[in-house]
C-alpha cells in the first residue's frame, strides 16, 4: 500500500510539473536554434564573396563537418577526463591556464558578436527611419550613434538584464520568425533585382585569394550582388526599395532579440572566472551594465561590419572549433601521436593555426572596404530600386 501511494504521488508530481517542463524545453529549443542561426546568416553572402561562390560553398560544408567532428572530440574528451562541460574539460586537461584561455575566447566570441549586432542595428534601422515622411539624412533618427544608443536603452539592455534565460524563449521565437521572413525577402529580390545588376569581374570564379578570411565568417544574397556584396547584405539594397525596407526592419528586430543571448553567455563566462557562485542581484546588474556599456562604446567608435566578422572568426571561432577540442583529445587519448585516430585532430590543429594566423595577418594588411551608409551606384536606376519611379 505504501509503495502504491508513493508511485501515485510520484505520478501526480510528474503530471503537475509536466506543463512547466514542456514550456522549459520549448523555450530552450527556441533559444538554442536562435543562438545557432541567429542573424549571422546575413553575413554568409559576404563570406561567399570573400572565398568565391563555388569554393565558398565547399568551405561552408567543410566547416560544418569540422564543427560536427569537433563536438564528437569534445564528447570523447569529456568521457576520458570525466568532464561534463567545455570549461571543465580544458581545465582538467591543461590546468588553470588552459581554463583562462578558453574563458577569454568564450567571452570574446559572443562579445564581438554583440558589437557586430550593434553596428548592424545602426546601419539597418537608420535606413528604415529615413523612409518615414519628414525624416531626412540630417534627422537625428538617421544618425547611427543615436539609433544604437536608443535601441540599447529601450530594448537590448532591459532584455539583457534577465537572469533566467528561459524568459528569452518567446523573444527567440520572434527572432526565428523574423529570420525566415528575411530569407523570403532576399530570395524574392534575388529573382527580381539580381538580373538588373551587372555581375562583377570574376563573379563566378571558383576561388579567391582571401578565402582564408571566409573560413572564420561562415545563397541567395551573393548571387544578387556578386562582387558588390557587403558585410551586411542589406547595405546593398537601395534606400527607396520598400520590400528591402521591410526586410531591414525585420533584420533590426531580429538583431535586437538575439543580442541578449550573447550577453547572457558573456556574463556567464565572467561570473565563472570571477567567482564560482551565483551572482547577487547587484553583481548581476553591475556586470551586465559593464558588458553592454563597453560593447556599445566600441560599436559607436567603429562601424565596418565585415572586418568585425572576420576578426571574430579568426580570433575566437577558429581556436574554439579547430584547435582546442583537438588539443584536448590528443593529450587525453593514450597511444602515439601518429596513431590512426589522432591524425585528423592533428590536421585540424595545423589547419586551425594556419587559418587563425593567416586570417589575422590579412585583416591587418588587407582590410576590407566598408561602404557604410553609401548608396550603391546601381540605385541610380529607378527600376533597380524595386519601386515605381515618380511621374
Amino acid at each position: 500500500m505504501a509503495q502504491q501511494q508513493s508511485n501515485e504521488e510520484g505520478t501526480a508530481l510528474i503530471h503537475m510539473h509536466k506543463p512547466e517542463w514542456r514550456c522549459s524545453m520549448i523555450s530552450a529549443s527556441f533559444n538554442f536554434i536562435n543562438s545557432i542561426i541567429g542573424s549571422g546568416i546575413i553575413g554568409l553572402p559576404y563570406a561567399l564573396n570573400q572565398a568565391g561562390l563555388p569554393f565558398g560553398l565547399l568551405l561552408l560544408m567543410l566547416v560544418g563537418f569540422i564543427t560536427d567532428y569537433s563536438i564528437v572530440l569534445l564528447i570523447k574528451g569529456g568521457n576520458l577526463s570525466g568532464s561534463n562541460s567545455y570549461q571543465s574539460l580544458v581545465q582538467n586537461t591543461f590546468g588553470f591556464p588552459g581554463f583562462l584561455i578558453l574563458s577569454a575566447l568564450q567571452f570574446l566570441y559572443p562579445f564581438i558578436a554583440m558589437i557586430s549586432y550593434n553596428i548592424t542595428t545602426g546601419d539597418t534601422l537608420t535606413k528604415v527611419f529615413q523612409r518615414i515622411p519628414g525624416v531626412g539624412p540630417d534627422h537625428i533618427l538617421a544618425e547611427r550613434h543615436f539609433v544604437i544608443l536608443l535601441s540599447t536603452f529601450l530594448f537590448t539592455l532591459p532584455l539583457s538584464l534577465y537572469r533566467n534565460i528561459e524568459r528569452l524563449g518567446k523573444v527567440s521565437f520572434l527572432s526565428m520568425v523574423l529570420t525566415l521572413t528575411i530569407l523570403i525577402i532576399v530570395m524574392i529580390r534575388a529573382a527580381t533585382l539580381g538580373p538588373q545588376i551587372v555581375p562583377t569581374e570574376n563573379a563566378w570564379a571558383f576561388a579567391k585569394w582571401n578565402s582564408i578570411q571566409a573560413v572564420g565568417v561562415m545563397s541567395f544574397g551573393y548571387t544578387t550582388f556578386t562582387g558588390y556584396t557587403q558585410g551586411d547584405i542589406f547595405e546593398n539594397y537601395c534606400r527607396n526599395d520598400n520590400l528591402a525596407t521591410f526586410g531591414r526592419f525585420c533584420f533590426g528586430l531580429s538583431i535586437i532579440t538575439t543580442f541578449p543571448l550573447e550577453c547572457f553567455v558573456t556574463r556567464e563566462v565572467l561570473s565563472n572566472v570571477i567567482c564560482s557562485r551565483p551572482l547577487s542581484k547587484a553583481e548581476h546588474v553591475s556586470i551586465t551594465l559593464l558588458i553592454v556599456a563597453v560593447c556599445t562604446a566600441l560599436s559607436l567608435a567603429y562601424d565596418c561590419l565585415g572586418v568585425v566578422l572576420e576578426l571574430n572568426g579568426a580570433l575566437s571561432a577558429t581556436p574554439l572549433i579547430f584547435i582546442i577540442p583537438s588539443a584536448c583529445y590528443l593529450k587525453l587519448c593514450p597511444g602515439h601521436w601518429f596513431h590512426g585516430e589522432k591524425l585528423i585532430p592533428i590536421m585540424l590543429i595545423i589547419i586551425g593555426l594556419f587559418v587563425m594566423i593567416t586570417g589575422l595577418i590579412l585583416i591587418g594588411v588587407f582590410p576590407q572596404d566598408c561602404s557604410h551608409g553609401v548608396e550603391m551606384f546601381y540605385c541610380a536606376d529607378a527600376n533597380v530600386s524595386g519601386t515605381v519611379p515618380p511621374e
